[in-house]
């Protein structure tokens, strides 16, 4: 794991939350984690306005076409896979959201595995908590697990699990 503790943003919030999400509902390890970051992306570019995908490398000038992305359901939400990946892998503006990247951009916060580990199962507490019926609803989702504990989550995993060094 990288180490690169940080505050522990909304954004890292988001992916742990969807990530754990999508594991209750029964997506493999590692393509929940796929998943968490691909919605935390996608929440991130909503609130920003989104902007045209960039082509795959090698899409212009081959003379092939990359397959389409494949249209996936979690309960009402969706987002696309990529059709080559050999693990459930979610794509958004041309980019996989590998376990690589998720492990750069959200696990990397926590400074270690330990710490990563101990928010994992906190988040994963609380999505267990949950009805089914919550979980299936992008909506229920968002007003009921992830707005009410954003900030809370945000602060209390910053100060146990990553403190940011005070300035001088």
């Amino acid at each position: 794991m990288v180490r690169n503790p940080g505050r522990v943003t909304r954004f890292v919030v988001m992916a742990m939350l969807q990530a754990a999400r999508a594991e209750t509902l029964g997506v493999p390890h590692d393509g929940a984690l796929s998943w968490g970051l691909n919605r935390a992306i996608f929440y991130a570019a909503a609130k920003q306005g989104f902007r045209e995908a960039p082509l795959h490398a090698g899409d212009e000038g081959t003379g092939t076409a990359a397959p389409a992305p494949e249209r996936f359901r979690l309960g009402d939400d969706e987002a696309f896979r990529d059709p080559r990946a050999t693990t459930m892998t979610f794509t958004i503006g041309g980019e996989d959201q590998t376990v690589e990247r998720f492990e750069q951009q959200v696990a990397s916060r926590f400074g270690t595995k330990d710490h990563f580990r101990a928010a994992w199962d906190e988040a994963m507490r609380i999505v267990g908590a949950c009805d089914r019926s919550t979980l299936e609803s992008r909506r229920g989702f968002y007003e009921e697990v992830y707005r009410p504990r954003r900030d809370e989550l945000s602060d209390a995993w910053t100060q146990r699990y990553s403190p940011v060094p005070k300035k001088r």
